[in-house]
C-alpha cells in the first residue's frame, strides 16, 4: 500500500524535531556534571582549540557516554517494536519480558566464574548476553505457545515477568554465595548503572549494531504483515514460523548488546515504540525511525538526570521512574 504524501511530511517534520531535542540533550549532557564545561568552549574545543581539561572531559568523558547511551537507545527500542510486532502486544518489551534478566544471570555467572582481564571481557560480554538471552527467550516462547491457540500476548507477557521474577531470585542467590567485592559490577551492572562509558565499549557493540540496525529497517514490511492477524500472514504467503523466529533472534540481539554495556535498563523499548505508533501509525517503515529517535533520546536524557541529581541513582532507576507508569497506563488501556 502506496504511503500518502502527507504521512511522508509528518514523519519529516518529526524526525526533524526528534533530531533538534536529541542535540540539545546532547548539549546540556556535555555541558553538565561534576567537571563541567561551559557551553561556549564545546565548539573550540570541537576544533582543536581545547585545553587539556576540556580535551578530556570531551573526549574521555562525556562523548563515548553520549554515543553509548544513544546506541543503547536506539537498540532498546527496535527490540521492543520488533518484540511488538511479533507477539501483537503493545506491552513487550525486553526488560519486562524477561530477556534482560537473562542476560543478567549469563553475565553474572560467567563474571564470576572466570577470572579475565576486564579489557578482553569488554568484547566477550555481548556475545555472553546474546546466548543467555536466546535461552532465555526460547524458554518463554516454549512455556507461553499453546499447540490450539498459538502465541497468546497475555500469556507471553506474564510468561515474561514470572521469568524475570525467576532470574532476579537467582540473581540474589548467586550474590549471596560470592564474596562481595565481586558483586560489586554486577550489582552496578543489573540496575541498569552505564558502566561502559568509553571508546571500546562503543567498539564493542557498534559492530552488531552496523548489521542489526539496518536488517531492522529492512524488514519493516514483514513486521507490518505480522503485526497483522495470523491468518492474514499466512495468507499472503509469509513462512511466519521462520520470519518469527529471525527476528525474535534479532531482537533479543539488539536487546544483549544495549545492556551488555548499559545494564538492565527496562521500558524504552515499551515507551519508544508506543509513542512513535500513537505519532505515525503501525506502518513501521514510517515509524521506525522516529521510534530509534525517540529511544535514544530518553536514555541519553535519563542518563543526564541520573548524572546530576544529588542523590546518586543508577541510569535504570531513573528510566523506571518514567517508564513504570506507562506501562501502568499501557496494562490498564489493553
Amino acid at each position: 500500500m502506496v504511503i500518502s504524501p502527507h504521512l511522508k511530511k509528518k514523519q519529516r517534520i518529526i524526525v526533524l524535531s526528534l533530531l533538534i531535542l536529541l542535540v540539545v540533550t546532547c548539549i546540556i549532557s556535555i555541558c553538565l556534571g561534576k567537571a563541567s564545561l561551559p557551553l561556549q568552549r564545546i565548539i573550540p574545543t570541537l576544533l582543536g582549540y581545547g585545553s587539556f581539561k576540556e580535551n578530556f572531559i570531551l573526549y574521555s568523558l562525556r562523548l563515548p557516554r553520549i554515543t553509548i547511551t544513544l546506541l543503547a537507545g536506539i537498540a532498546l527500542s527496535l527490540s521492543g517494536s520488533i518484540l511488538q510486532a511479533i507477539t501483537h502486544n503493545d506491552l513487550a518489551d525486553p526488560g519486562i519480558m524477561g530477556i534482560n534478566a537473562g542476560a543478567g544471570v549469563g553475565v553474572s555467572i560467567f563474571y564470576l566464574s572466570f577470572s579475565i582481564n576486564i579489557t578482553n571481557f569488554i568484547y566477550v560480554l555481548p556475545l555472553i548476553a546474546f546466548i543467555s538471552s536466546l535461552g532465555t527467550a526460547a524458554l518463554i516462547y516454549l512455556f507461553a505457545y499453546d499447540k490450539l491457540t498459538g502465541l497468546h500476548p497475555i500469556r507471553l507477557v506474564l510468561t515474561g515477568v514470572g521469568f524475570s521474577l525467576a532470574l532476579s531470585g537467582t540473581m540474589v542467590f548467586i550474590f549471596s554465595s560470592v564474596d562481595p567485592f565481586q558483586v560489586d559490577f554486577i550489582a552496578k551492572w543489573m540496575s541498569g548503572n552505564i558502566w561502559g562509558s568509553d571508546w571500546p565499549y562503543v567498539l564493542a557493540i557498534l559492530p552488531g549494531l552496523l548489521f542489526l540496525i539496518p536488517y531492522t529497517i529492512f524488514k519493516s514490511n514483514i513486521l507490518n504483515i505480522l503485526s497483522l492477524n495470523n491468518h492474514v500472514a499466512t495468507g499472503v504467503g509469509l513462512k511466519l514460523k521462520s520470519e518469527r523466529l529471525k527476528l525474535l533472534i534479532t531482537a533479543v540481539a539488539l536487546a544483549s548488546l544495549a545492556v551488555a554495556v548499559t545494564g538492565g535498563i527496562s521500558f524504552i523499548g515499551l515507551m519508544a515504540p508506543h509513542i512513535a505508533k500513537r505519532l505515525l501509525g503501525p506502518r513501521h517503515q514510517l515509524n521506525l525511525p522516529v521510534t530509534m529517535l525517540i529511544g535514544s533520546w530518553l536514555l541519553v536524557l535519563a542518563d543526564t538526570i541520573a548524572r546530576n541529581i544529588n542523590v546518586l541513582l543508577p541510569t535504570g532507576i531513573v528510566v523506571s521512574l518514567i517508564g513504570a507508569p506507562y506501562f501502568m497506563y499501557l496494562l490498564l488501556r489493553k
